[in-house]
């Protein structure tokens, strides 16, 4: 028997796991377990925590559907897979790559207790439409690409020349194993879990378009608009399909062959797709993608504001607009992830962790690699970064974007008698001066820029331009 671990991969075809086992022609076992540290801080019931189990929940519909079991357990995983190999013949252990400092963490403890067990455990990279592994023998380069836009030269090549189809194996065509009693019993999910999961799928209640409608519906009515409307944000010009991309629900190989059969409007959204590449490649050979704060001296930095952009408080209009959309919806549209990752670590002088953290939890698109690649760009850190010099005035690109101010109308109502000229505009009682706090900016991140360290020898991280967030 061959165990199956779900982890973002929130789907039942397409998957490589479930390739190599429907060639095994062994019955598996399929779980999906959620990990009480991943959950911690009441994040289950913050907008990702809820976007991630609505599709947890889809996920065990879909494989009822197909007359299949996935198991649902709650708790750490390691010991989840320990009781699993005491209860069943386990003879592999599955599961698709995740390269996050936790994900690699974990993963190097259920590859040690298989190990242990003499379980052969085998990892699957399926996240990015380019095989990166391949990609970077492929390129010829011994160094990363640090600059995206060479990056997109070659990964469109390479995409062009090497991309693997969708696989059309679903779980429907495996043989799919009941967990022991002691196991589900030991494992079960907390009451409040349980009860989200169960909760009606917002897909399938009329209310929203299930993942491929959200993609179908894009390709037919927005892609050819989404060069000219992807920064209009009083408008629904963008795809919106990242809550279920990224934890998943979508195939990015799907998402890739059906933007292909497009008619028109195809490049502009490829980028996007290669940005999302761009970063997950970054993550795994950029030895400090997931410890920047820590290369860099950040303390002439501070959280004095921190509360105020968090809650709207601001006094500059779009800022606060986009957070209460943000903090009510769970969405933001991307060029206001821009703008108020930019207003809060350049104007605001606020550490650039505090904003991903609030992200974190805040965002129903949320994931870790997509985040903190967004946050970095913002902050002047990473590959490709915004110049330190680059810092984002809101007030004119709220005008430029929407200048009828329709989206601060929208959710900021008690502004909406403001004129279309003014209601752009800083309040009053504005918690910083836009120009001031600009050239304060400019002059701390120049001094942070210089202060980067070496890193210590011997540390090792087990880590693997203009649209920084995946829309």
């Amino acid at each position: 028997m061959i165990l199956f671990i779900h982890r973002k991969d929130l789907r039942t075809h397409d998957l490589p796991a479930l390739d190599a086992i429907f060639a095994s022609g062994l019955p598996s076992l399929h779980i999906l377990v959620l990990d009480p540290f991943l959950l911690r801080n009441g994040r289950g019931r913050e907008h990702s925590g809820r976007n991630f189990l609505a599709h947890a929940g889809r996920l065990q519909r879909l494989y009822t559907k197909h007359g299949r079991r996935l198991h649902v357990l709650y708790g750490e995983p390691a010991a989840v897979v320990s009781r699993i190999a005491d209860a069943h013949p386990i003879r592999e252990i599955v599961w698709h790559e995740d390269h996050t400092p936790y994900a690699l963490t974990r993963d190097r403890e259920l590859r040690q207790l298989a190990a242990e067990r003499g379980i052969p455990a085998t990892a699957y990279d399926e996240a990015a439409l380019a095989d990166l592994r391949d990609f970077v023998r492929w390129s010829g380069r011994e160094d990363p690409y640090k600059v995206f836009t060479p990056f997109y030269k070659r990964w469109s090549a390479y995409v062009t020349e090497r991309f693997k189809p969708a696989s059309t194996r679903s779980v429907a065509e495996l043989e799919t194993a009941e967990l022991h009693s002691d196991v589900r019993d030991g494992f079960r999910l907390p009451p409040e879990l349980g009860a989200q999961l169960q909760h009606d799928d917002p897909a399938d209640s009329g209310d929203e378009p299930d993942p491929m409608q959200a993609l179908e519906s894009f390709l037919d009515e927005r892609l050819a608009g989404y060069a000219d409307g992807r920064d209009r944000f009083a408008r629904e010009d963008t795809s919106r399909i990242s809550r279920h991309l990224n934890v998943g629900a979508l195939s990015i190989r799907e998402v890739y062959e059906r933007l292909m059969e497009a008619p028109i409007g195809i490049e502009p959204w490829l980028r996007q797709l290669a940005w999302r590449d761009f970063y997950l490649y970054q993550s795994r050979l950029d030895p400090d993608f997931f410890r920047y704060e820590q290369v860099f001296d950040l303390s002439p930095l501070g959280d004095t504001h921190f509360r105020a952009w968090a809650e709207g408080r601001t006094g500059i209009p779009i800022i606060d607009a986009a957070m209460t959309e943000l903090n009510e919806t769970g969405w933001m549209p991307n060029r206001l992830r821009m703008i108020t990752a930019m207003f809060l670590t350049k104007n605001l002088g606020c550490p650039f962790p505090y904003g991903e953290r609030y992200f974190r939890y805040k965002l129903s698109d949320y994931d870790n690699v997509l985040n903190r690649g967004g946050w970095l760009w913002c902050a002047s850190l990473g590959f490709d970064a915004a110049p330190y010099f680059r810092v984002m005035n809101p007030a004119t690109q709220s005008e430029t974007h929407d200048p009828s101010g329709a989206y601060i109308r929208r959710w900021l109502p008690h502004l909406a008698g403001r004129s279309d000229k003014e209601i752009h505009k800083p309040l009053p009682e504005a918690i910083v001066d836009l120009k001031a706090s600009r050239a304060q900016a400019i002059e701390t991140y120049k001094l942070i820029l210089k202060s980067e360290s070496a890193r210590p020898a011997g540390d090792d991280l087990d880590a693997g331009a203009d649209r920084p967030w995946r829309d």
